[in-house]
């Protein structure tokens, strides 16, 4: 077993969640010898054809990875894995932080083909396909960004990612509709947390009535210029926002679940050329995240 790969703890609690066989007349290769293979691609960084041969062909590791971001699995993987760990109690629901981070994309990233790709085996489109790519220019180059919600045990629960100029603000409520951790047993899928913090980005009138109106409560710090305007306004310009130091000091548990999952250097610099691919990367990496203990 090399640095890096699945231990027998963490491979017993992944090797249920994972599909069986392959299409009839055919037969998947070993999981986990192909994951430790995605896995080392995704701890390292190195090109696809470059995963040493011990994890078996490269194309065999690439193929599964591309077609599992393409039909959910990893994202089901997530979903059952987020399940257990909310059935266990190792889920800190009192306070959820949100955030984002830009990643730098290499050349390599670029240059995708303009037709829509399809699931392979079927002609649908992938459901985490975006037509930009989740590309974008900002002041670092080629980035995307990726905004994540995450739990007080410094792990992630949601993220999206869009192109790297994209605002903070707006993407608050389409992160919170991600968050849905199902229940082992009987009932509906858990979708709030007890607490949300976040930083001055987050400070908007749209999503401060979108927690309250899902009655979240929220620390999310106001800017001066927002705080000025209000006060400029006198009545008209509403209540003070509340805001609690002693709560907010806690965000720093969301900037190190971004740290943790920026280890991953397929993570911290983007080589996968579609959004989909590139979503099942990080996928996997906060599958990998929830595995250790």
């Amino acid at each position: 077993m090399g640095r890096g790969d699945l231990t027998h703890a963490e491979w017993a609690r992944l090797a249920p969640l994972l599909p069986g066989d392959g299409r009839r007349g055919g037969r998947w290769s070993d999981h986990r010898t192909v994951i430790n293979g995605i896995l080392f691609r995704l701890r390292t960084g190195v090109p696809w054809r470059d995963v040493p041969s011990q994890y078996g062909p490269w194309k065999t590791a690439y193929e599964r990875h591309r077609r599992w971001s393409a039909d959910g699995t990893w994202d089901k993987v997530l979903r059952l894995l987020l399940a257990h760990a909310d059935a266990e109690g190792r889920i800190d629901w009192s306070m959820v932080g949100i955030d984002s981070t830009c990643c730098r994309a290499h050349q390599h990233a670029a240059g995708a083909c303009t037709t829509p790709p399809h699931i392979p085996g079927r002609r649908a489109v992938p459901a985490q396909h975006r037509p930009d790519e989740g590309l974008g220019r900002s002041r670092g180059g080629l980035t995307s960004k990726i905004h994540l919600a995450g739990e007080g045990g410094r792990r992630p629960l949601a993220f999206l990612i869009t192109p790297g100029q994209w605002g903070d603000a707006p993407q608050v409520i389409p992160v919170l509709e991600r968050l849905s951790v199902p229940r082992l047993t009987t009932g509906r899928p858990r979708t709030r947390p007890d607490h949300l913090s976040g930083d001055k980005a987050y400070s908007s009138r749209r999503n401060r009535r979108y927690l309250r109106r899902r009655q979240i409560k929220h620390t999310i710090a106001e800017p001066r210029s927002q705080r000025a305007n209000r006060q400029r306004r006198g009545r008209r310009g509403g209540r003070p926002v509340g805001f609690d130091k002693a709560i907010y000091k806690r965000r720093n548990e969301v900037e190190r679940t971004i740290n943790s999952l920026k280890n991953f250097r397929a993570v911290a610099t983007r080589y996968d050329k579609r959004a989909y691919v590139f979503h099942g990367t990080v996928t996997l990496a906060t599958i990998r995240l929830w595995l250790r203990p």
